[in-house]
């Protein structure tokens, strides 16, 4: 298999399920040796074994992104294994909806844990390897476009998701002079395994299509694409930037 990826070898988070196997597949499409990274054992190997069958090269390890040395051995064993890390692909994410006087501090710590906390711990290790290696790479953040608009009950997933908006700024100046660009994504509603519940309710996905200009949930495909642009050379004088796909919901 080939593509703008050739030769490349991407790390993607939460790449079990949901976006995050959209991803992994999407690179892998290009060219890309793809490391999948998620909590479950059984959601990462059949990943595996349809990049067996997509005829693209995976592998899969289970880690717990809050955890430093599962984090610190995730990109070592992936480096170990390939001879050379690429891109990351921030993409672990939790959501709770809970108003601000009912949310409980474990809550709270949960959500900022695997948001933010893991987000720091993967983009630290990958930094590492990347500048230890002579630089040049490619770091992909997913935030949300909670993190840019008020969305009441969110108000945890929202910090956690602007907070992994101003490190990828932050990253992408002190990291530019290793040729290192950072940016980020903040998707809106895309119709994935997280949202499944509650796109089968009756009544409560209307009432969010109406504050979405475009009137629809995306495909995890309309991402995609834009996580292969940021990974490949299209990106090459593009650091620090926000990419908002949300069928115009933020600025509506």
């Amino acid at each position: 298999m080939s593509g703008v990826l050739d030769g490349k070898t991407a790390v993607v988070t939460g790449g079990g399920r949901g976006l995050g196997r959209a991803f992994a597949h999407a690179l892998g499409a290009q060219g890309a040796r793809v490391v999948v990274a998620s909590r479950k054992a059984e959601d990462l190997d059949r990943v595996v074994a349809e990049a067996a069958e997509a005829g693209y090269e995976a592998w899969a390890r289970p880690t717990d992104v809050t955890c430093e040395t599962q984090v610190e051995s995730l990109i070592e064993e992936a480096a170990a294994r390939f001879g050379h890390l690429d891109v990351l692909v921030n993409n672990s994410g939790v959501v709770t909806t809970r108003a601000m006087v009912d949310t409980r501090v474990e809550e709270w710590d949960t959500v900022v844990a695997t948001n933010l906390r893991g987000t720091f711990l993967a983009v630290r290790a990958m930094g590492r390897h990347l500048i230890a290696r002579g630089g040049g790479g490619k770091i992909i953040n997913i935030a949300s476009n909670f993190a840019l608009k008020g969305i009441p009950n969110h108000s945890a997933y929202a910090a956690s998701k602007a907070g992994v908006i101003a490190m990828t700024r932050s990253l992408a100046v002190e990291w530019a002079r290793h040729d290192i660009q950072v940016n980020a994504i903040a998707p809106g509603y895309f119709a994935t395994d997280m949202n499944a519940d509650m796109r089968a309710d009756a009544e409560l996905p209307q009432r969010i299509l109406r504050t979405i200009p475009a009137r629809r949930f995306a495909d995890p495909a309309e991402l995609s694409a834009w996580i292969v642009a940021l990974a490949g050379p299209a990106s090459d004088f593009m650091t620090g930037e926000v990419v908002v796909i949300d069928g115009g919901q933020s600025i509506s």
